[in-house]
């Protein structure tokens, strides 16, 4: 009532007879409906604050832009405004009635095909408007560079605020860097067109109010709000429409534009009231991201870049990953050569792979074997004692074939150990010649292995062994490999 009131002061002669409200933005603004004597129909917006006012501003600026010509060329009416009340800083709008019914989304999207081919060319006409009529009303031109600088202004500013998902950051930041993206043509766009700025009648739009935000600018803006139909043919629709009528002038990129600016709205809204210290936005602006967070990494979303871009490995994935720890060097035996492992009838026994572990790796070094005599057999080492934070089944953790030591009959002595000196008079002791040859970057092939006689040996016994023999078979290295029996080695 008190806005039927304001406007019997706007418009002289208004009798208001009945008053109902409006659906409107909320937060900017209160809307009614006059009904006065004549049944003649009003609209009245009066502004909540200043911001609101400075939009209602813009909007008269913009209907006194259009001319009979373009009203005349466009498919559908535009409102006039009959007349204002300044009360303050504020001004209330009274506006003459136009046809038509507000829709909510799910209305519009029940009334099928045929009013998303006339919405496709409502939007259409829009963007065909000349720019001229912005310019004589002074109204807001970017060029398709400065709309991408304005987002990624308006995206350092959501950053600063420490409430965006990282992911939806790095998804925004992404289709901003993408260059193909960006190239449009800028057109004429209505700024702020959503189903409450549309009336509808025999699922046909007559009518298109909400002027505010009319300026030259991204084409796709006006296509955001159809990124949250969940009937994602109506959209298809409308924009197969709006090309059929735009012909070679209609970006093929507009949708995917459209859904970068209807997710990165809410940063907007975020922003916005974070200034205006509203907690109770802040909440539910943060609740909504973490939504549509949410939705992205589990459903992928809507393709926003022309691009697309790398996915990165999950930080929880690379944690789980276990770090292979390489398997030991190969153990060989002095005095043969590891290529002719393969064409042996007897070869030697495989060592087992070194389990995975994140245990000291203790790489163990090479051992030579001496000649021994039948009558007198090697005594056996104590075995190496096993770590005590090995793991139990070292070949079920890492995946790969192991044998354990236990099962070994005979196990060979630690390789940091030599044979005792209370050893048989006929023991030797191997040397670790071949393994110092590999230190000091030498070549074992080449060099002839060294074999020391223990302190209680029979230097008599050896020279007999030598005599015993008369055609003694030899390796490449000079070697008598005859008499020697091939011991193997295991390492730690």
């Amino acid at each position: 009532m008190e806005l039927a009131a304001i406007a019997t002061a706007a418009v002289p002669g208004l009798a208001p007879t009945g008053v109902a409200s409006l659906p409107d933005d909320g937060n900017d603004f209160d809307s009614v409906l006059i009904v006065d004597a004549a049944k003649n129909r009003w609209r009245v917006r009066s502004p909540r604050h200043e911001e609101a006012s400075v939009r209602l501003e813009t909007e008269l600026a913009a209907l006194r832009a259009f001319s009979a010509g373009i009203r005349a060329s466009l498919p559908f009416q535009l409102p006039s405004v009959a007349g204002t009340v300044r009360q303050g800083p504020l001004r209330t709008f009274v506006y003459n009635h136009v046809p038509g019914k507000q829709y909510s989304l799910e209305d519009l999207v029940s009334l099928g095909s045929r009013c998303a081919r006339d919405l496709g060319s409502v939007m259409a006409a829009i963007h065909s408007m000349p720019a001229s009529a912005i310019d004589r009303a002074d109204l807001p031109s970017y060029t398709a560079e400065q709309v991408r600088q304005r987002r990624l202004n308006e995206l350092d500013a959501a950053a600063t605020t420490g409430m965006i998902p990282s992911r939806l950051l790095r998804r925004w930041e992404h289709a901003l860097e993408d260059v193909a993206l960006w190239r449009f043509n800028a057109t004429v766009i209505h700024g702020d067109l959503h189903e409450d700025q549309l009336l509808v009648q025999d699922a046909k739009v007559v009518a298109v109010t909400g002027w505010t935000d009319l300026q030259v600018g991204d084409p796709a803006d006006d296509f955001a709000w159809l990124a949250a139909v969940h009937e994602q043919s109506f959209a298809e629709a409308a924009f197969e429409s709006y090309v059929s009528v735009r012909g070679d002038r209609a970006d093929p990129h507009i949708m995917r534009r459209a859904a970068l600016a209807a997710e990165f709205a809410l940063a907007q809204w975020l922003v916005k009231a974070i200034a205006g210290g509203e907690p109770e936005r802040i909440a539910e602006a943060k609740l909504m991201l973490e939504e549509l967070d949410s939705d992205i990494a589990e459903y992928g979303g809507q393709p926003i870049s022309v691009v697309e871009p790398p996915r990165a490995a999950r930080s929880e994935e690379a944690e789980q990953q276990p770090v292979p720890v390489p398997a030991a060097e190969k153990v060989t035996v002095s005095g043969i050569d590891p290529d002719e492992d393969d064409e042996a009838e007897t070869p030697a026994p495989s060592v087992p792979a070194e389990p995975e572990t994140s245990a000291l790796k203790i790489v163990p070094s090479p051992i030579s074997a001496a000649p021994v005599p039948p009558v007198a057999p090697p005594v056996p080492a104590a075995s190496p004692l096993k770590p005590l934070d090995a793991p139990k089944h070292a070949s079920e953790k890492t995946g790969t074939a192991t044998e354990s030591t236990d099962k070994q009959p005979g196990a060979a002595a630690s390789p940091d150990k030599t044979v005792t000196e209370d050893a048989d008079a006929d023991t030797v002791e191997s040397t670790g010649d071949k393994d110092a040859a590999k230190t000091k970057g030498a070549d074992p092939s080449k060099s002839a292995p060294t074999t020391t006689l223990s302190e209680d040996a029979d230097e008599g016994t050896a020279g007999a062994a030598e005599q015993k023999h008369d055609g003694p078979a030899k390796d490449s290295a000079g070697t008598d490999t005859t008499a020697i029996p091939v011991q193997s080695a295991e390492p730690k």
